[in-house]
């Protein structure tokens, strides 16, 4: 059984929106996903999974996760941020990160980013042996057949390419923003009315 929903339908259309960031419209009607920023981990006829990456999580410190999960942290642990991934499994974590680490249960997003839900990889982190970029997510968003593209086509959602800098390297805040920006788009500009042909 795959350890990630909908990871076994990857082999039957390969070039759905995995590995693309979602960027939520302004007039995203869920509060849950306001101006939130995916990683696409999964996308397949079956449906979508992705980690929100710029909702940090404030009710839980890495070393304090570390110490609930009985892994030794050293005191000189480089911080690791912690987001909430998504409303679905919100207490089963995820970590996003570079592909300079990889296990055997990895799923490969791209060339530079993957997944990994293994204990193996957060005793690699509080070590310091873990990947050079990473972030952990606790819970993920999930899609059903059909849903997420119905969703893109009523105008609630818009998709880039990957940008490791913005999942890794920028603060939570900003990703939202600059990803628009890295659309070229003018978030004064946007209009909440989907346009049909």
């Amino acid at each position: 059984m795959p350890q990630y929903p909908f990871a076994a339908d990857r082999a039957a259309k390969p070039d759905y929106l995995r590995g693309k960031l979602l960027l939520a419209m302004p007039n995203m009607g869920d509060p849950r996903f306001e101006r939130s920023v995916i990683c696409l981990c999964e996308h397949s006829p079956e449906g979508a999974m992705g980690i929100i990456v710029n909702q940090p999580a404030d009710h839980i410190a890495f070393p304090d996760l570390m110490e609930q999960l009985n892994i030794p942290t050293p005191e000189t642990c480089a911080p690791v941020g912690i987001f909430t991934g998504g409303p679905v499994e919100p207490n089963r974590g995820f970590v996003l990160h570079s592909t300079d680490y990889l296990h055997e249960t990895s799923l490969i997003i791209s060339e530079l980013v993957a997944l990994s839900a293994t204990v193996d990889i957060l005793k690699a982190l509080a070590a310091g042996e873990g990947p050079r970029h990473s972030l952990l997510a606790l819970g993920y968003a999930g899609w059903g057949p059909g849903q997420l593209e119905a969703e893109i086509q009523d105008n609630a959602w818009l998709h880039t390419e990957i940008d490791t800098d913005l999942l890794f390297a920028t603060e939570a805040a900003l990703k939202w923003p600059l990803g628009m920006a890295k659309l070229g788009i003018d978030l004064s500009m946007l209009s909440p009315v989907a346009g049909h042909a």
